[in-house]
């Protein structure tokens, strides 16, 4: 087996047909139809199953499939290290956040990155559920992620410091005259809250109950966007970091008393290369709210 089968079955996954994954390798299609027969014989299962809609993998290819990204993975990261120069550093960078922590202040650091190094190619996506992001640090498939919380030791996550909770109220709210709004004034109120798995969810259900409130909820949405946008439509209240709040919508923002923090934890992978050790520097040099320690330990307790 080598690295380049398992390319070519992850751009078969991805694109669910032969031709489409040999146009996007710039390869013809009967190599990449011929190593994955020869993958398939070598292993001894089938990876693939034709259907009305393309290529899907088999159960077992899906466990195969996930393997192999590590796989490739990790010789991207071999190969951008070995050519990575002081002024020259390439490869791919993958880069994951936890929606609403850190938004505000990632893109000018990616930015700077990329002004540094501009053959460097940079992935970044976000991913709300605070399990699923935990998984793929651990299977190492990402470089660089920044959640609210994490399991890992303090070798690998750096507490950057921390993001205020607000409220987002509806145009004309009578709340929205003071400075503050009271959680306990928010009793009775529907709310705008997030897909079930995801952790800005379990902060505001953790929230609202600790202060004695039940998060009736008026609408699940997956974007912090979009719940700011519904709840400044009066649809129902919502909580969230302030760097989740899209412009033109501070108006309709409030802090709440007794303020609310939730920590910024960077999580870098085990063997960080120079790319992930640069983008953590810059962070550290953005301004944060609240006290960030070099390093320290963290759980999700905390």
């Amino acid at each position: 087996m080598s690295l380049r089968q398992y390319e070519y079955a992850l751009a078969v996954a991805e694109e669910g047909s032969v031709t489409a994954a040999a146009e996007r390798l710039h390869v013809a299609q009967p190599s990449v139809s011929q190593q994955i027969r020869g993958l398939e014989r070598e292993l001894g299962v089938r990876l693939f199953v034709r259907t009305p809609t393309g290529l899907v993998p088999t159960t077992v290819g899906r466990a195969f499939l996930r393997e192999a990204e590590v796989a490739v993975t990790a010789s991207r990261r071999a190969r951008a290290t070995a050519r990575a120069g002081a002024e020259d550093l390439v490869g791919e960078l993958v880069v994951a956040v936890q929606m609403g922590f850190g938004t505000r202040r990632l893109p000018r650091a990616l930015g700077e990155l990329r002004r540094r190094y501009p053959r460097l190619e940079i992935t970044v996506f976000e991913e709300p559920s605070a399990g699923e992001l935990d998984r793929l640090c651990r299977r190492g498939a990402l470089d660089f992620a920044l959640m609210a919380a994490c399991d890992r030791t303090p070798s690998d996550a750096h507490r950057l410091g921390d993001e205020e909770l607000v409220v987002v109220l509806g145009e004309g709210h009578p709340l929205l005259g003071s400075e503050r709004v009271e959680l306990a004034g928010l009793k009775g109120e529907p709310w705008v809250r997030f897909d079930r798995d995801s952790t800005l969810d379990a902060v505001l259900v953790e929230v609202v109950r600790d202060h004695g409130l039940t998060p009736a909820t008026a609408a699940r949405v997956s974007q912090a966007a979009t719940a700011v946008r519904w709840a400044a439509e009066g649809l129902g209240v919502t909580l969230l970091p302030a760097s989740a709040v899209p412009p033109g919508h501070e108006h309709v923002v409030r802090p709440v008393r007794p303020a609310l923090h939730r920590p910024v934890i960077a999580v870098l992978r085990q063997d960080a290369g120079p790319a992930e050790k640069t983008l953590l520097d810059l962070l550290r040099n953005e301004e944060w709210p609240g006290s960030a320690p070099e390093t320290v330990p963290i759980s999700r307790n905390s």
